[in-house]
């Protein structure tokens, strides 16, 4: 009897009949013999709509507040799936976050897991039960609800199949698996059957929006083999787990981009050691993920530093250089939010050489200016005008062969 945890997206909950076929769904996995955790999100767009209601009500949010509000999505479908449960003849028990037993540390909105006990989920499963979790929450060590930022209900997903030691932890979503390109972008593109853990954090850090990072991260570190599917065709998805040693890895995967970034710069840098040290930590000091970050050579006794910001960060971002560059003496800071990243992922890039050449020529060939280059072993990424990102996908696609596998 294999153990196995099931999210379920806002989509795939989204009204009452999607329920219905959800509870279904869950309903089969039980008759084939397995144990089943459902985690689950809120309805449809409801998030959305408590933010903005919470905007209506009040420009002033205390984020604990702000918390105890937005959990209050994934109760309301964690009971009415438990009621659709029942109408299968499944015996099903709901739980908050904080019975299901996910502690947390005290950062209201951006949590972060610290223990998940499950003693509880552990019990209901004895006793032959299906525990309906509501996803995004959990309880800090100071006692209080809190949420688990973007992506939480999957990260939850994970962190439950981590510490009951499930078999396996299934993604449902309104995408049939993650792709070689966004299908919107490329209708080329093709669905992959498997990945590794690698690639997958490569593709999400990177653009790529069907499983959360820290989800991904989680999986990896806990060993908790992901299989990522759609609730409305009930297909096999794309698996994502260990990479395997005999695996004959493709040179490329994926094309991603990314426009929720931009780009800061600040010119005029006296060179120094320490200064770059004290820009960094004066952004992450205000939360600030920066992600790629590129310094020009010296010249004259100054450089320039570009780095990039999410777009909701600009405006912290900018203040918090232009205060440093009044004491250190640079020159302006200027912001640009008309860019956009576009990457290749492939753990095959590790022994073939040449992937970056390409991927320059191509570009150049579409007459697109690259703007800052980021590499790791097993991605390489660009930042170019936002106008010009999806001709360099396509491109991009067209150029690896991607659509012909």
């Amino acid at each position: 009897m294999a153990l196995v945890v099931q999210k379920f997206g806002g989509t795939s909950v989204g009204d009452a009949d999607r329920i219905r076929a959800v509870a279904d769904h869950i309903a089969r996995t039980r008759r084939h013999g397995d144990q089943v955790v459902v985690v689950v999100s809120a309805m449809g767009k409801t998030t959305d709509e408590l933010l903005r209601l919470a905007d209506d009500v009040s420009a002033v949010q205390p984020p604990r507040e702000l918390d105890m509000l937005l959990t209050s999505g994934e109760r309301v479908s964690m009971a009415l799936m438990c009621m659709a449960l029942a109408d299968q003849q499944v015996d099903a028990v709901s739980f908050t976050g904080s019975q299901a037993g996910i502690i947390t540390d005290t950062a209201h909105t951006r949590a972060k897991i610290q223990e998940v006990r499950g003693d509880r989920l552990r019990q209901a499963l004895a006793d032959g039960r299906v525990p309906v979790v509501a996803g995004f929450q959990g309880v800090s060590t100071e006692r209080d609800v809190t949420t688990l930022g973007r992506g939480g209900s999957d990260t939850t997903a994970v962190a439950l199949a981590a510490a009951l030691g499930a078999d396996a932890c299934e993604i449902y979503t309104d995408v049939t698996g993650v792709f070689s390109a966004d299908p919107r972008v490329v209708p080329q593109a093709r669905r992959l059957s498997r990945l590794s853990f690698e690639e997958m954090l490569d593709i999400a850090a990177s653009g790529g929006r069907v499983l959360a990072l820290r989800s991904v991260e989680f999986a990896r570190n806990h060993h908790v083999p992901l299989h990522v599917r759609s609730s409305f065709t009930w297909e096999p998805g794309t698996w994502v787990v260990e990479e395997e040693p005999t695996m004959e890895n493709a040179v490329v995967t994926a094309v991603t981009h990314d426009t929720s970034e931009a780009k800061i710069t600040v010119t005029g840098v006296p060179d120094r050691p320490g200064l770059a040290a004290r820009l960094f930590r004066a952004l992450a000091e205000r939360s600030v993920n920066v992600d790629m970050i590129v310094q020009n050579v010296s010249q004259h006794g100054t450089t320039d530093i570009s780095f990039t910001v999410p777009k909701v960060d600009v405006a912290s971002s900018v203040e918090v250089a232009r205060n440093l560059a009044a004491e250190i003496g640079a020159g302006e800071v200027v912001a640009d939010t008309e860019v956009a990243k576009v990457s290749l992922v492939g753990a095959g890039m590790r022994s073939h050489p040449g992937v970056s050449a390409t991927m320059f020529q191509t570009l150049a060939d579409e007459g697109i200016n690259i703007d800052m280059i980021s590499t790791s072993t097993i991605r390489v990424t660009c930042v170019v005008r936002a106008d010009a990102v999806e001709r360099a996908v396509q491109a991009l696609h067209r150029a690896f062969e991607l659509d012909t596998f």
